[in-house]
């Protein structure tokens, strides 16, 4: 009996499931109304749990901002971040003063490394109209070796980002947008320089996927010694080497495998990550992830001690101007506009 491609078929929520070398995948997906010109909501924020809102109330959410929708400084180390914003924009921020204004298809890929503080915020800025944000977070382990790199981050913009294309039994087309990683010959920007991603011999792909045609497939090989998932957001069922993943679900690759990932009819679209295990031990206290408890002690009280560069901005729910475009400024003094 040929032994089961999927494991742990699961429905998605909030929070997706992930393992090594990945450590958390979350998918935001907020219909913020109008915004009140100030880049927060046109809306009442009564009988909300300011500060911890993270209940989907009226189909949007302020998580930990006060006035404006967002996550406030907060600190990082021992990983990297990998913000892929499909719509809206995301203020950036952080203790080395670096800045960015991103969205509307870019990624930003952070390195914390040694260690940083940062905040992202989510700035309304139509007035006239609804703010949609949707966007994937998702946070990739660093080996031991890589914990102490020098914090940076890199922007991969819409407009560099590379796109393969699928076309379907019937001729429509799809199309997978490459994170990380590669297909058919074509290759995703570089990733952050100390990342487990900047190796090849990783194997780490990020891919977001959309199947338009009936029978639009994708073809991909998993090693030994992998974690590899496919998280189906979009509306149609997908099979996986004749086994059912339908909307809504995600499926883990449980064994070394030649996948051939096929959409049923409809908008299909899928979230694909898979990655070689770094295989050592993880221990995490919040934003923190080290190799021992000894570890995330000494981070905890460099933290204290640190501040991990303090906080140079006039607020922790920090903003940019609400007239400016997409921009990233960085430690070097080096300036991208877009």
């Amino acid at each position: 009996m040929r032994p089961k491609t999927i494991k742990n078929l699961s429905p998605l929520g909030f929070n997706w499931p992930v393992s090594d070398p990945f450590l958390f995948c979350v998918h935001h997906d907020d219909r913020y109304p109008k915004g009140n010109g100030k880049m927060g909501p046109d809306a009442p924020l009564t009988g909300r749990n300011i500060g911890q809102d993270f209940t989907p109330r009226d189909g949007w959410r302020m998580y930990h901002g006060t006035t404006i929708p967002g996550f406030p400084a907060h600190p990082h180390r021992g990983f990297e971040t990998v913000t892929v914003v499909l719509k809206g924009f995301v203020d950036h921020s952080d203790s080395h003063g670096q800045a960015g204004r991103y969205g509307e298809g870019d990624v930003q890929w952070m390195t914390a490394g040694a260690g940083l503080q940062h905040s992202e915020m989510f700035p309304l800025l139509n007035d006239d109209s609804e703010n949609h944000l949707e966007l994937f977070q998702i946070w990739l382990n660093l080996p031991a070796s890589k914990k102490f790199s020098k914090p940076h981050f890199k922007m991969l913009w819409s407009e560099d980002i590379t796109k393969a294309g699928i076309t379907g039994k019937d001729g429509t087309a799809g199309s997978i947008r490459l994170i990380a990683g590669s297909y058919n010959g074509l290759h995703a920007p570089d990733p952050a320089p100390d990342s487990w991603a900047a190796d090849p011999e990783n194997g780490v792909d990020i891919w977001l996927v959309t199947l338009d045609g009936v029978e639009s497939e994708v073809n991909v090989s998993v090693g030994d010694n992998f974690f590899c998932s496919v998280f189906n957001y979009g509306e149609s069922e997908l099979t996986v080497n004749d086994e059912r993943i339908p909307s809504g679900f995600s499926g883990e690759i449980a064994v070394p495998s030649d996948l051939r990932i096929l959409n049923n009819g409809g908008k299909g679209k899928f979230l694909f990550l898979k990655g070689r295990r770094i295989n050592e031990p993880v221990y995490q206290y919040g934003p923190f992830v080290m190799n021992s408890e000894e570890q995330i002690r000494d981070t905890y009280y460099d933290f204290q001690r640190t501040q991990f560069g303090g906080w140079p901005w006039e607020s922790y729910d920090h903003v940019h101007d609400k007239n400016l475009g997409r921009f990233a400024r960085h430690s070097d003094g080096r300036e991208e506009i877009k």
